[in-house]
């Protein structure tokens, strides 16, 4: 009868420890929610935006690279992009280092 009891006694115990389990988990959870809405998703934003952004590039766009040079866009190829610095100077660089098209109010 004894051992009766403690089997039924570590069945019930069981039970109650999976809802805690549960429980416990439900922290993690909630923190990996907020990462994403903060995080990821306006990351992934921003991603689509510039990647829109190289695919809509056109001859005489006015363009800044990422290291902060300021150009005008003469030749486009599938990776690359050839920008005019300066009057006879043409530079030729990768489209994914295009950081943004300038605007003429910028000059």
């Amino acid at each position: 009868m004894k051992t009766m009891m403690s089997v039924a006694w570590a069945q019930g115990s069981a039970s109650g420890t999976t809802g805690s389990t549960i429980l416990s988990f439900l922290p993690f959870v909630l923190i990996f929610v907020i990462f994403y809405f903060l995080l990821i998703l306006p990351q992934q934003k921003r991603q689509k935006k510039l990647k829109a952004m190289l695919e809509a590039l056109k001859k005489g766009d006015k363009v800044v690279t990422s290291s902060g040079i300021w150009g005008t866009i003469t030749n486009l190829g599938k990776e690359t992009v050839t920008v005019q610095i300066a009057d006879n100077t043409k530079i030729k660089v990768q489209r994914d280092h295009i950081s943004r098209v300038r605007v003429d109010e910028e000059e």
